[in-house]
């Protein structure tokens, strides 16, 4: 007779996280998060500098100033350096980021990884049709489908950090997972889609570059004076070749090694992550946001966003699209694949979430400024279509994460409890003998000392009884 068949497993979608990745998630949101806070007041500081009548025409000035080596082709505006230059810094991050996920984080098992890279995809093509539709409805320009792709995660975590401060790090992991996979595509969408003329003999250069640069990681040189000029190099080679600057960093971010060897507590790129991401987070990025976020802003401007083609479908994509998409495509990984959602999390959880990745920022405001670059004035309306779909994408996740932020507080102290105090969460040594050996010690310390508790009380009763006057307990002077 046959065996009978064991049934395999169910794999649990979003899922607690493992120590390790928990304790890095935690690290990168901190950063983050501060520098999502520093965004969004540079954000607010330009739309001020922008609009106040007596500061516009400096903020104008500022911007459009010229200073840069000309001979090499690098004689640029102060936005154009914040936008090619800064945010190479940013997207050397991300690409550090990338690597770590493939290699060491939760993308390096491809079943843990089609969950978040199914969702992203759908994020990123539902808002693009969404955009698509509504200019071929309305007789606008589809030259603007990639702008409402790109999820701000640094913009999110900030609005975490007012509205969710209990969101189980599941669901926070999720976020930030979805983002890493979000700038790669929208890496490759700014690669292919906008680069119009190429310089081969500077990208032939710029790959050179990053061939030396490689060749330097892999023979273990060290030394940030080797490798910050080569940097320059290989970002100044790439802008003259017409492939957007931006590329150069991701390519270096990618080419760290981000394993550990014997000996090494954390691998060379999360050291040098763990470096530059206070200088993305706290400088590039805002930064950028100070020079691009500086639109006009009137009740007719506001009132076009709603009735242009263009600028509806940038507002449709953020609100409507992400959530669909990436709820969508959650919801279809779970449906069709060995897995079910974790018992602690409900779908509406994962709709609200899909919801907060509707604000669209830095890298949506970057294509929006490559993809109109020839009609100012539409550059300008699509930003503020931007900042308007971010900011209605953000008011809809407040009211859906508050909704259960009661249940998010018990998930939260459960996840953190550490009753031993040994540094360690509760619920990640529940199969750890050793554990349960101290938990019964500590029991036991407390059992002992309520059973003194209790004796004192009682021989208090006792004494109490036989000193009250005229009371039973001195009839015929015997206690009663």
């Amino acid at each position: 007779m046959a065996a009978p068949r064991t049934r395999k497993a169910t794999r649990k979608a979003l899922g607690r996280l493992s120590l390790p990745e928990r304790a890095f998630v935690a690290d990168a949101l901190r950063t983050e998060t501060v520098g999502g806070v520093l965004l969004l007041l540079a954000a607010v500081a330009a739309l001020l500098w922008a609009n106040i009548p007596a500061l516009h025409h400096s903020y104008e000035s500022v911007s459009h100033f010229h200073f840069g080596p000309g001979a090499l082709g690098l004689r640029l505006s102060v936005a154009h350096w914040a936008a090619d230059g800064l945010l190479a810094v940013f997207f050397f991050v991300a690409g550090i980021e990338l690597k770590r996920e493939l290699v060491a984080g939760d993308l390096r098992d491809p079943r843990a990884a089609v969950l978040p890279v199914v969702a992203a995809l759908c994020g990123m093509a539902v808002p693009a049709l969404v955009y698509t539709l509504t200019n071929l409805t309305g007789h606008g320009s589809t030259q603007g489908w990639a702008v409402p792709t790109a999820t701000d995660i640094a913009f999110a975590l900030a609005v975490l950090a007012v509205i969710g401060t209990s969101l189980p790090s599941s669901l926070r992991a999720f976020l930030l997972t979805l983002a890493v996979v979000d700038d790669l595509f929208a890496i490759l969408i700014i690669a292919v889609f906008f680069t119009d003329r190429l310089n081969f003999a500077a990208l032939g250069g710029a790959a050179a570059g990053l061939a030396v640069f490689w060749l330097l990681l892999r023979k273990g040189v060290r030394g940030w004076y080797v490798y910050v000029p080569l940097a320059v190099v290989i970002w100044a080679l790439m802008y003259n070749s017409g492939v957007h600057s931006t590329i150069a960093g991701v390519a270096m971010g990618l080419m760290l090694r981000c394993t550990t060897r014997e000996g090494e507590q954390h691998s060379p790129g999360e050291h040098i992550e763990h470096l530059v991401r206070p200088l993305s987070a706290g400088l590039a990025v805002p930064m950028f946001a100070l020079f691009s976020a500086g639109v006009t802003v009137s009740g007719g401007a506001l009132g076009d966003v709603f009735t242009r083609p263009e600028t509806l479908g940038v507002v449709l994509g953020l609100v409507i699209g992400k959530t669909i998409g990436i709820f969508g495509g959650t919801w279809l990984t779970v449906r069709f694949t060995r897995a079910s959602l974790s018992e602690d999390l409900a779908w509406a959880d994962v709709f609200a979430v899909a919801s907060l990745a509707g604000i669209g920022f830095t890298v949506s405001l970057l294509i929006g400024e490559l993809a109109f670059a020839g009609d100012a004035v539409l550059t300008d309306e699509v930003k503020a279509a931007v900042l308007t779909g971010s900011l209605i994408a953000a008011l809809a996740a407040t009211v859906l994460l508050k909704i259960r932020n009661a249940e998010y507080r018990r998930l939260y102290e459960e996840e953190n409890r550490d009753e031993d105090r040994d540094g360690i969460p509760d619920v990640y040594e529940q199969d750890d003998p050793a554990y349960h050996l101290r938990m019964a010690a500590i029991h036991e310390r407390k059992a002992a000392e309520h059973r003194r508790i209790a004796a004192e009380r009682a021989a208090a009763a006792r004494h109490g009884l036989q000193e009250v006057p005229g009371g039973a307990g001195e009839e015929d002077e015997r206690p009663a």
